[in-house]
């Protein structure tokens, strides 16, 4: 009896010693103080999915897109679009029958630095980069005061004015000197106003703006397009300090011209990646993880098949859940279940539509969470069992 006491102490003693000394890290909790105090848990309504949700959500989605606030534009419609010049504008001046007066064709132009390019190059200046010099010595750069110097004419007030603006004052101005004078003023270079374009293009950096209107689209295009990362549904334009989100993808998918908005000196565009249009499936699915949503659009049916499918013994087909809303109400979000078992399921998961950030939990079965039970505490049992028959 004495034998059989003195060992089992000395299994207790060594099986202890081997929890307090197993390897691998572990949290000293001794300096933690939790909260016992037993608080009733929240509870959250759930809404089951059938058609009449689809279709109510649908219609939700496409008020909210119509209802979403655009920037005010300057012109109502592309074709009152004018340009007028500004301070580091480059202005070409002909003057027929006067070369002395005209900006020499085919001269080139200074680019502030060691190299020169031709007048063609210069107008085609616009689509590309900006001159880097601040003078030119075949042109007019229009100064920090808005003025331009002619000879004859002296000061010429250019900036806020159109070339036709520029051309009428120049003419009627050189009468006294010239007689029946035919000037023509052009743009050399558009150096002063600029977008800029940041994010998921293939080439960010400043877009001058030119004679021609640039739009939301041009500027991605002529930034090089956009990276395969890129969430084009929700391209962000900050102008006079407002964010605004625009939809460029709705513009090529369903023809919404309204988001293809014209834009204005001082614009700022980013394209963002798709971190913010992730959606998460969990729980028991083959391959839990993070999805991606196409063209900003994403169903259950989508997400499931991404994710490998439910399980096949562990999961529980009518509960479905959606958790909407917990980034900006994480203590109350929205809760959606689709119950699987149903012959209109197949039709719902492939209409419901899935919103940025959206949690979706397939639940465990009852037979699994017994099983699971089951293997956790079944070792224990072995071990006593093991435990009794050396001590027998």
């Amino acid at each position: 009896m004495l034998n059989r006491n003195f060992t089992v102490a000395l299994l207790l003693t060594a099986f202890l010693s081997a929890c307090a000394t197993a390897p691998g890290n572990y949290l000293d909790t001794s300096s933690l103080k939790e909260d016992s105090s037993n608080k009733p848990a929240q509870t959250y309504q759930v809404h089951l999915i059938d058609g009449d949700l689809v279709a109510a959500q649908n219609a939700a989605q496409q008020a909210a897109a119509e209802q979403r606030p655009l920037p005010p534009a300057k012109y109502a419609d592309p074709s009152q679009y004018v340009y007028r010049v500004a301070p580091q504008d480059i202005l070409g001046i002909t003057v027929w029958d006067h070369p002395e007066l005209t900006t020499p064709n085919g001269s080139t132009l200074s680019t502030g630095d060691n190299t020169t390019q031709t007048l063609a190059g210069a107008v085609q200046q616009p689509y590309t980069t900006a001159l880097p010099g601040q003078a030119d010595p075949y042109g007019q750069t229009v100064g920090p005061d808005g003025t331009i110097y002619f000879p004859f004419v002296g000061r010429v007030q250019a900036a806020g004015k159109t070339v036709a603006d520029i051309r009428n004052e120049l003419a009627t101005r050189l009468v006294p000197y010239i007689r029946n004078p035919q000037v023509d003023v052009r743009v050399l270079s558009f150096r002063s106003q600029k977008v800029q374009v940041t994010g998921e293009v293939k080439t960010p950096g400043p877009l001058a703006i030119s004679d021609v209107p640039l739009t939301l689209l041009d500027a991605i295009t002529r930034s090089g397009g956009s990276t395969s990362i890129a969430d084009i549904q929700r391209v962000r334009l900050t102008r006079n300090n407002q964010l605004y989100v625009l939809d460029a993808d709705s513009v090529l998918d369903r023809g919404d011209v309204r988001q293809n908005v014209m834009l204005q000196a001082g614009d700022i565009v980013n394209v963002p990646d798709r971190v913010d249009s992730r959606v998460f499936v969990m729980g028991e699915v083959k391959t839990p993880q993070a999805v991606s949503m196409l063209r900003g659009r994403l169903t259950i049916a989508d997400a499931l098949t991404q994710a490998t499918g439910i399980l096949d013994t562990d999961a529980n087909p009518r509960q479905i859940y959606v958790l909407r809303g917990m980034k900006d109400h994480p203590t109350t979000p929205e809760v959606y279940r689709l119950d699987m078992t149903q012959p209109n399921a197949i039709m719902l998961s492939s209409k419901f539509q899935l919103q940025p950030l959206d949690v979706v939990y397939v639940g465990t079965a009852l037979s699994t969470t017994f099983n699971r039970v089951i293997q956790q505490v079944l070792p224990a049992i072995q071990s006593v069992f093991y435990i009794k028959e050396l001590t027998n």
